[in-house]
C-alpha cells in the first residue's frame, strides 16, 4: 500500500488538566546536578551543570489536574505504510503513542490505555508512554503537554510528511520535526531541527525519551562499555556489569537509576530493546545525535508505585526508557552557536536479532548481532543520505493546512523583528496569529502602555525577553509609571532574571498603587530566595487570604508556612479557605504536616487515611514527603508505646511508598 496521512479520533480514558496554575513560576528548578560535581577524568570533557536556568518562567506550571479519569475523545495523526503505523497526539506535545508493526502485528513501544498527567516535567505535567521530543532546557520539555503546530507536507516523491513544530521562550530558539514513513521503509524516519536565530551562543538540551514495555529478560543493546551513572557524584563505570547487577538488563536493575552510555565518537549510534525472543524496538540516528540512556524504575516499592501512579490504579505493567540525545548525558546542556540551525534524522523501526547472542554472556557478541542487523536493514551511510536528501524540504512551507495551531509566541516575536528590522524567527513555518496571551505584551509594544487590568484577575501571560523588559522599563518610567500591572510584570521579570532588590522595589510599588495578591506572592519568593522565610510566609499567607478560592495561592501560601515551621497558621488558613481548595491533595498534605508537628498524632493518621489513603495528584517525581508523614506518625505512636522503630526497616503500604532510590527486600 502507498503511505496514507490521516486525522483519527481514539476514546481513552484521561484526566482532565484544569487549566495552569494563576502564579508566575518563579520558584528555583532544583536540580541536583547544577553545580558540576563529577568524579570523572578531564579528558572526558563534558558540559555538566552547563545551561542550568533558575526557573521556567515565564512559563506558568501545569499543577491543577486532579487524577480522575473520564472517557475522552482525543485526535490524533497517523502515518501509516505496509508495515508500520504510527499514531501521533499532536495535542500531548507532538508525542508519538504508539509504533505498530503490522508484519508481527505487535506494538513497539509502552501505549499508556489512558492519558493521566503526573508531576515529572519542568512545568509538573508529564504523561508517561510512547515517544517524546525535549528540546529546550533539561528536563521533560515545556510542551509535553501543549498543542503543538501541526501541518503536512511531502517529500520530492510525494512521500506524505507530518510536520509539528513551536517556539521555545527561555532558549528563544524553534524545534521543528519533520515524519515520514517512505511506502516500502521498516523504519518511521524523525527529520528534526533546532533553529538558534539569535546573535549569540545559547545552552541547547535535546532528549528523545522512547518509552518501551518492560519484559521478562529483555536486554538493551548500545554500541558502549562503559556509561555515566550518578552514585555519590557523576561517575564512568563498566557496563554490563557493575555494583553488582547488569546495567544493560532492566529487570536486573535494583532501584531508579539513570544509565548514560558513552558511546565512542566514530560507532554508529543506535540503541535497541528486545525481549526474550530477540524481538524489539530499535533506534537509530546521525551522528549528531550522539548519547543514548537506559532509564529503568528498579525493582523496588517506589518504581512499582510510581509505575501504576502514572497509568491505571492496580496495572502491572512495566516500562523503561531507552533514551538519544545531543549531549552525552542529561546533566549538560551543549553549546550552539550564533545563527546555526542543527540537524539530524531518528529512525524507529522493528528489529528481530539471535536470542541466544542478544542474551548470552559475551557483551561483545551480542552487539555484533545487533549491529550488524541493522546494518544490513538500514546503513548508516543511507541515513546520512537521506539527511542531506531532504534539507530542501525542511526549509520550504508546509504544502498542506494549518491542522493544529500552537502558541502565538512566535507571531509576537516576529512582529517585533518586523518592527525594528530584524529578521523573522523561521519564516518558512507558520506561526498564526498572537491571541490572549499576548495581547498585553502587543499594547506595550505598539502602544508603549500594558492597559488596566483588575486585581483580582489572573495574569495571562509572563515575559522573560531582554527586549520587552526593556519595553517594560520604558513603561514604567512614562505611560505606566502608576500602573500597577505594568510594576508587577516588571517585577516578575526582574526576579527571574536574579535582580531581586530591583524585582521587589517594583512588587512594593505595584502593591502601593493596587494592593492585589499576586504582588505580595511575588514579595514571598524574594524573600524566600533571600533566605527569609518567615516573611515569606507572612506574605503569601496574605496573598491567599485576598483570594481564599485560588488552589495556586493557597497550595504557595502552605508550603512557606510549612518550611517557616508556622504550623498553626497552616491550621488558620485551612479554617479560612474554600471547601474546594480545602480537598485538594497537596493542601490536605501540609494540614497534616502540621498537625504532626504540633502533636496531633491521631488527627494526622485519620486524614492521612481518608477516602482509602492520601493522593496528591502532583506528588513530585523523588518527593518522599508522603512516605515520611506515614514513617513520622508510625514513629510518634511507636515512641508513645515505648516500643522501638526503626524507619529504614519499617514496613510502608504500597499507596504510600514513593521511594525510588529503596531496594527491594530481599525474601526468605
Amino acid at each position: 500500500m502507498d503511505t496514507t496521512l490521516r486525522l483519527e479520533k481514539i476514546k481513552i480514558r484521561a484526566a482532565k488538566m484544569n487549566g495552569e496554575s494563576s502564579l508566575p513560576a518563579l520558584g528555583e528548578l532544583n536540580f541536583w546536578h547544577r553545580d558540576g560535581n563529577t568524579a570523572l577524568p578531564e579528558e572526558d570533557g563534558l558540559f555538566i551543570g552547563y545551561g542550568h536556568v533558575p526557573s521556567p518562567f515565564p512559563y506558568r506550571m501545569q499543577d491543577k489536574y486532579t487524577r480522575e479519569l473520564y472517557d475522552s475523545e482525543v485526535s490524533t495523526v497517523v502515518l501509516e505504510n505496509k508495515y508500520l503505523k504510527a499514531t501521533f497526539l499532536p495535542e500531548w506535545g507532538g508525542k508519538l503513542m504508539s509504533l505498530y508493526d503490522k508484519e508481527k502485528e505487535r506494538e513497539l513501544l509502552y501505549v499508556n490505555p489512558v492519558i493521566r498527567p503526573c508531576n515529572l516535567a519542568i512545568r509538573n505535567a508529564w504523561t508517561s508512554g510512547g515517544v517524546e521530543w525535549n528540546c529546550g532546557i533539561f528536563g521533560h520539555n515545556v510542551h509535553t503537554c501543549d498543542t503543538l503546530f501541526t501541518t503536512t507536507t511531502q517529500l520530492s516523491d510525494s512521500t506524505p510528511v507530518l510536520r509539528m513544530y513551536e517556539f521555545e521562550r527561555i532558549r528563544q530558539t524553534v524545534k521543528q520535526m519533520d515524519f515520514f514513513l517512505p511506502k516500502d521503509s521498516r523504519f518511521l524516519f524523525a527529520r528534526m531541527r533546532i533553529i538558534n536565530p539569535l546573535y549569540h551562543m545559547i545552552p541547547m538540551y535535546w532528549w528523545s525519551n522512547i518509552a518501551v514495555p518492560e519484559t521478562p529478560g529483555c536486554r538493551v543493546i548500545v554500541n558502549a562499555d562503559s556509561a555515566y551513572v550518578r552514585e555519590n557524584n557523576i561517575s564512568l563505570v563498566p557496563i554490563p556489569f557493575h555494583d553488582g547487577f547488569d546495567g544493560t538488563r532492566p529487570d536486573d536493575i535494583p532501584n531508579a537509576i539513570d544509565h548514560f552510555y558513552k558511546i565512542p565518537e566514530r560507532a554508529r549510534k543506535f540503541e535497541a530493546q528486545l525481549g526474550a525472543d530477540g524481538y524489539g524496538l530499535v533506534q537509530t540516528s546521525t551522528s549528531l545525535l550522539k548519547g543514548r540512556k537506559l532509564f529503568a524504575w528498579g525493582q523496588g516499592p517506589g518504581g512499582d508505585r510510581w509505575q501504576e501512579y502514572l497509568s491505571v490504579d492496580g496495572s502491572e505493567e512495566r516500562y523503561t526508557e531507552i533514551q538519544a540525545g545531543i549531549g552525552y548525558t542529561q546533566y549538560e546542556c551543549v553549546p550552539m552557536p550564533p545563527k546555526t540551525t542543527w540537524e539530524w534524522l531518528e529512525a524507529y523501526g522493528a528489529m528481530s536479532a539471535d536470542p541466544e547472542k542478544v542474551h548470552g554472556d559475551d557483551w561483545q557478541a551480542a552487539k555484533e548481532d545487533v549491529a550488524s542487523r541493522l546494518c544490513e536493514m538500514l546503513g548508516e551511510e543511507e541515513l546520512e543520505r537521506l539527511l542531506c536528501d531532504t534539507r530542501e524540504m525542511a526549509k520550504k512551507p508546509a504544502t498542506g493546512e494549518l491542522l493544529f495551531k500552537g502558541s502565538g509566541w512566535c507571531a509576537l516575536e516576529n512582529m517585533r523583528r518586523r518592527k525594528n528590522g530584524e529578521a523573522e524567527i523561521a519564516p518558512h513555518l507558520d506561526f498564526g496569529n498572537v491571541g490572549e496571551e499576548q495581547a498585553d505584551f502587543l499594547s506595550l509594544m505598539e502602544n508603549g502602555t500594558m492597559g488596566s487590568h483588575d486585581p483580582k484577575d489572573v495574569p495571562k501571560a509572563w515575559i522573560l525577553q531582554d527586549e520587552y523588559l526593556r519595553m517594560l522599563e520604558g513603561a514604567a518610567e512614562r505611560k505606566d509609571s502608576d500602573n500597577w500591572f505594568t510594576h508587577l510584570q516588571l517585577g516578575a521579570t526582574l526576579c527571574a532574571k536574579y535582580r531581586l532588590q530591583d524585582a521587589y522595589e517594583h512588587f512594593e510599588k505595584s502593591f502601593e498603587l493596587c494592593e492585589s495578591p499576586w504582588a505580595l506572592y511575588g514579595m514571598s519568593q524574594i524573600s524566600k530566595q533571600c533566605g527569609q522565610d518567615r516573611a515569606a510566609a507572612e506574605s503569601a499567607m496574605k496573598a491567599a487570604l485576598m483570594l481564599p478560592s485560588d488552589e495556586s495561592l493557597v497550595k504557595a501560601a502552605m508550603a512557606h508556612l510549612t518550611a517557616a515551621g508556622m504550623y498553626d497558621e497552616v491550621i488558620e488558613l485551612e479554617g479560612k479557605i474554600t471547601p474546594e481548595v480545602r480537598s485538594v491533595g497537596r493542601v490536605r498534605l501540609y494540614v497534616i504536616i502540621a498537625n504532626i508537628k504540633l502533636g496531633n498524632i491521631e488527627y494526622a493518621e485519620r486524614v492521612l487515611w481518608e477516602n482509602g489513603g492520601l493522593v496528591v495528584a502532583d506528588i513530585r517525581e523523588g518527593e518522599n514527603t508522603i512516605t515520611n508523614i506515614y514513617l513520622d506518625i508510625a514513629e510518634e505512636k511507636a515512641k508513645r508505646e515505648g516500643r522501638e522503630f526503626d524507619r529504614a526497616e519499617a514496613e510502608v503500604p504500597a499507596i504510600f511508598d514513593y521511594r525510588v532510590s529503596q531496594r527491594r527486600k530481599k525474601r526468605g
